[in-house]
C-alpha cells in the first residue's frame, strides 16, 4: 500500500512539473524526494522535485533550547554542542567527533522530502516522545552522537506529565527514552532497525524536573543484529539511575507496513 501510494505521488509530481515549466512558471530550488531512500521501492522517477506548498515548510527541530529548559539542561546541552566543533589549523573551526541529532515529531521527516510525505502518510501520527506541544511538559531532550566511539549521549529533562510514583519519573518513560537513544545509535550504525529486545534494570528513582544523561554505546554487531548497552546517570555522573541492554535488528522498510 505504501509503495503504491508513494509511487503514485512521485508519478503525479513528475508529470506536473514539466507542464509548469512549459508554461514558463518559475520553480524555486526545492528538496528532492529520492525513491532510493526507501528500500524496496521501485520507481521510474528516481528523483522528483517537490513543488509548493510542501517545500516551503521546514520541520521544527524539538531538540533546540526553549524557555522550559533548566539552567542545568542548557549547560549540558551547550557542553556537548561545543564538542561538535574543534579547533583546526590556523584557529579555524572544524567538525568534531560529536554531532547533534535533530529531533522531529515524525520519523519520516528525517528523509529528504519527508516534510511533504508526513502530510499524506498518516498525517495525524506523531512520534511518541514528541506528541505534546507544550514545552517542558513531557520529554525534553537533545541527542549527540560520537562517530568515532560509536556512542551516543542524551541530555534529558523529565516533565510533570511523565509521573509514575509520586514526584518521580514513570518507569515506562525511562524505558522510552532509553529505547529512543539506543535506537538512534543503532540506526546510525546499521540503517533501518526495529527493537527486538530491551532489558531494563532500575537502580534509583528519577525526580520529575531533574536532568539526567542517557549514555549508549555499541557492544557488538552480528549480521543483522546490533547490541547496545545503556546507562542513565545523574547530570554529573555520580549516581546510576538505570542501566539497560538493547538488541536491534536491521529490516527492510516494507516489513513495517505489512498487514
Amino acid at each position: 500500500m505504501l509503495r503504491r501510494a508513494v509511487s503514485a505521488f512521485c508519478y503525479a509530481a513528475a508529470r506536473a512539473i514539466p507542464a509548469l515549466r512549459q508554461r514558463n512558471i518559475a520553480l524555486p530550488q526545492l528538496p528532492f524526494l529520492r525513491a532510493s531512500l526507501i528500500p524496496g521501492l521501485n520507481s521510474d522517477y528516481q528523483s522528483v522535485t517537490l513543488s509548493w506548498p510542501f517545500s516551503s515548510f521546514r520541520p521544527r527541530d524539538y531538540s533546540l533550547p526553549n524557555p522550559s529548559w533548566s539552567p542545568q539542561m542548557l549547560r549540558l546541552y551547550n557542553y556537548y554542542n561545543n564538542l561538535c566543533e574543534q579547533d583546526g589549523e590556523g584557529g579555524k573551526k572544524e567538525i568534531g567527533p560529536w554531532i547533534r541529532l535533530p529531533s522531529y515529531n515524525r520519523t519520516v521527516k528525517y528523509a529528504t522530502g519527508g516534510q511533504c510525505l508526513s502530510k499524506v502518510l498518516q498525517a495525524k501520527a506523531r512520534l511518541f516522545t514528541r506528541n505534546i506541544e507544550e514545552e517542558g511538559a513531557a520529554f525534553e531532550y537533545a541527542m549527540f552522537l560520537n562517530t568515532e566511539e560509536k556512542a551516543a549521549v542524551c541530555v534529558f529533562q523529565a516533565g510533570p506529565l511523565l509521573e509514575g510514583p509520586v514526584g518521580n519519573l514513570h518507569g515506562g518513560a525511562i524505558a522510552t527514552i532509553i529505547d529512543t537513544v539506543t535506537g538512534a545509535l543503532s540506526i546510525y550504525l546499521g540503517g533501518l532497525v526495529v527493537t527486538a529486545n530491551l532489558n531494563v534494570n532500575y537502580r534509583s528513582p528519577i525526580p520529575l524536573g531533574s536532568v539526567v544523561l542517557v549514555h549508549a554505546a555499541l557492544e557488538k554487531m552480528e549480521d543483522r543484529k546490533i547490541y547496545i548497552s545503556c546507562q542513565v546517570t545523574s547530570s554529573d555522573g555520580s549516581k546510576l539511575h538505570t542501566e539497560a541492554t538493547a538488541l536491534f535488528v536491521k529490516v527492510n522498510v516494507g516489513h513495517l507496513f505489512e498487514r
